[in-house]
């Protein structure tokens, strides 16, 4: 007998996702439909705002879902310091959980067939085609996975200005903070920025944002070398381990100085975050 589908907004609290979930809930209707996050902890406290905004805009409660640890106790019990390379974190706090979601609960106990709505854009095509192959091959059946973004080919710039203008409702505040240049700081608004693999553009804006939550990356890195010691970080710097509390003192307290702004420039031309997708912002 064929299951009745259920269509699952994965939402990461971000504005794509939000604007994804919108267009599933018009076309299947609310009782179709399900707006699911998986909680880190770690998340600003805006971004809650947000989404509890967003629920009530498109009217269906959102579906949350946790592993009850934060990102620090999964790397303690994994003994693997997240970096830019690999995040544990993502991979127990979002990726399990969400199919344990599907799995144990949608099609197990509900015998529903799950179809998953991702809010990735046409410049993260590649992207999608990870995912898809993802949940073809890593639940106990195939899972259908869609992409409206790139169906559609709506920019983000534009998605934002309907959220907050037609919506009236406005963006977590993450999306906000630009550097002196202009360019945006944080390239996703998970985790309130302690993202592991946030790269030295991403981690210079958080110190300079929200110093005591650099602070506290700091302190938790140190904590993990000593307990285990190791000798790792969460950024490199020339192929080996280059400390947040070095960056700290080395670059960061000294951002008016020329040189030191000329070796930020090179140390940022090494981020490639862009490159390495994170599951946490393909919800």
């Amino acid at each position: 007998m064929t299951r009745k589908q259920v269509h699952v907004a994965m939402f990461s609290g971000g504005a794509s996702s939000a604007f994804v979930a919108y267009q599933m809930v018009q076309r299947y209707g609310k009782e179709n439909c399900i707006l699911f996050f998986t909680n880190t902890t770690w998340e600003d406290e805006d971004n809650y705002r947000f989404m509890d905004e967003v629920e009530a805009y498109i009217g269906i409660k959102i579906t949350e879902w946790a592993d009850g640890r934060n990102p620090e106790e999964v790397f303690h019990d994994t003994r693997f310091l997240g970096n830019s390379r690999m995040a544990k974190c993502s991979e127990e706090l979002k990726v399990r959980q969400t199919i344990i979601f599907l799995d144990d609960y949608l099609i197990g106990k509900k015998n529903l067939q799950p179809i998953l709505y991702f809010g990735i854009g046409p410049h993260e095509a590649h992207r999608a085609e990870r995912l898809k192959d993802f949940y073809e091959h890593n639940c106990i059946e195939p899972i259908e996975t869609r992409f409206p973004m790139i169906e559609t080919f709506r920019e983000d710039k534009d998605i934002k200005e309907i959220i907050e203008k037609e919506w009236g409702i406005r963006l977590p505040r993450m999306y906000y903070f630009k550097d002196e240049k202009g360019v945006q700081i944080f390239n996703h608004a998970n985790c309130g920025g302690r993202c592991v693999r946030g790269g030295f553009h991403h981690y210079k804006g958080l110190y300079l944002v929200w110093p005591e939550r650099y602070k506290k990356q700091e302190e938790m890195e140190e904590r993990f070398k000593i307990k285990f010691d190791k000798n790792v970080s969460i950024l490199k710097r020339d192929g080996k381990p280059y400390s947040l509390k070095k960056y700290r003192e080395e670059i960061l307290e000294h951002l008016g100085n020329e040189d030191v702004q000329k070796v930020l420039q090179s140390l940022e031309a090494l981020d490639n975050t862009a490159e390495i997708p994170c599951v946490c912002t393909f919800s």
